[in-house]
C-alpha cells in the first residue's frame, strides 16, 4: 500500500455539488480550512513524510512529497532529504472515484399553441440529452501536519479538498498533488479554523 487511501466519506459526497455547478470552469476549487496556536514556525529545515512509514518508499509518495516540499519552500521553510530537519511536515492523501447518477429524463417533449390576426398555429418541440452518462468523478483529499522533530508536538494542521470530472487534468495524482499542496500552503499560516475556497 502506498499512501493511506481515505475511503466513502461524507466529505466526497459534500464535495459533488461545487464540481456539477462548476463544471464549465477553467480551473477547479479547493476547500483549505487550517488550525494552529499563535506560535506557528515560519522557517527552518523541513523533511517530508508520509502518515504511514510504510509508504516512504512508494513512487506515489515521492510525488506528494515533491508536491508538498515545493509548496513548502514557497512558504519559507528550507525542504531536506533524508535527514531529520527541525521539522516534520506529515502527509495523508486520499483518492476516491465515483459515478454521479444520470439524469432521469434525456428526453422532452412540448407542445405549444398560438393565435393571432394571421391565423393560429401549433408547434412541438423535443429536446434531446445528447451529454451522455455522466462523467465520473475524482476526489481527493490532502492532510498535513507540521511538528517539531524533537517532541513531535503539532504546531500546524490543515486539510484541502477538491473534487473534478475524471477527464480533467486536475484528476492526475501528480496534478491534483500540486494544486492541493499549493492552496493549502497559500498565504501561511492563515487563519485557524476558516474555510477559505481556492482556485
Amino acid at each position: 500500500m502506498a499512501l493511506k487511501v481515505l475511503n466513502h466519506g461524507r466529505w466526497a459526497a459534500l464535495l459533488l455539488v461545487p464540481v456539477l455547478a462548476g463544471c464549465a470552469t477553467s480551473s477547479p476549487s479547493v476547500d483549505v480550512t487550517r488550525f494552529h496556536g499563535n506560535a506557528v514556525a515560519q522557517r527552518g529545515s523541513i523533511t517530508v513524510v508520509p502518515a504511514d512509514p510504510a509508504a516512504a518508499a512508494s513512487l506515489e509518495f515521492r510525488t506528494v512529497a515533491a508536491a508538498v516540499g515545493a509548496a513548502l519552500t514557497r512558504a519559507g521553510f528550507s525542504v531536506g532529504e533524508g535527514a531529520a530537519g527541525d521539522y516534520e511536515a506529515v502527509v495523508t492523501l486520499g483518492r476516491e472515484t465515483y459515478q454521479p447518477e444520470e439524469r432521469r429524463s434525456p428526453v422532452n417533449v412540448g407542445v405549444g399553441g398560438s393565435t393571432g390576426s394571421f391565423g393560429s398555429g401549433v408547434g412541438v418541440g423535443i429536446g434531446i440529452d445528447l451529454s451522455g452518462k455522466p462523467k465520473p468523478v475524482v476526489a481527493t483529499r490532502m492532510r498535513v501536519q507540521l511538528r517539531r522533530t524533537g517532541d513531535q508536538a503539532v504546531f500546524w494542521e490543515g486539510r484541502a479538498e477538491m473534487a473534478v470530472k475524471s477527464t480533467s487534468p486536475e484528476a492526475q495524482p501528480a496534478a491534483a498533488a500540486g494544486k492541493l499542496a499549493d492552496a493549502l500552503f497559500r498565504d501561511f499560516p492563515g487563519r485557524s479554523g476558516e474555510t477559505i475556497t481556492v482556485r
